[in-house]
């Protein structure tokens, strides 16, 4: 009898605790729009402000993610290309600016030559 009282009472604290705990958390943990209103009132602004763009940029990750989970290789090794193919195309960029401003400046020239 002494041993059945104590494995009701473990499992009666074990069911306390493994439901009981999380259930507290919960009910303590404030929601998103308890922490918004928390917020000083510039802070409020910008969060409003950059809201559209960091969802849009979530959308295009979870995108992003969709596309290369069906591809035959891992999504790390995916996303490790495209960064790189990303870092490649913004190394390049400011060498293809600078093209187009001297083609721009040697057409100015010509212009210029032509008028006079």
């Amino acid at each position: 009898m002494s041993r059945t009282l104590t494995w009701l009472k473990m499992l009666s604290a074990g069911a306390v605790l493994c439901i009981g705990g999380p259930m507290f958390v919960q009910s303590i943990r404030p929601t998103d729009e308890e922490l918004f209103k928390r917020y000083n009132p510039d802070l409020q602004k910008k969060s409003l402000e950059n809201r559209e763009r960091r969802e849009q940029e979530f959308d295009e990750y979870v995108t992003k993610l969709k596309e290369w989970s069906k591809s035959d290789k891992s999504i790390w090794l995916a996303a490790k290309e495209y960064q790189e193919k990303k870092r490649a195309e913004a190394e390049a960029q400011p060498a293809r600016a600078n093209e187009e401003e001297k083609a721009q400046r040697e057409q100015m020239r010509r212009e210029m030559q032509e008028g006079k």
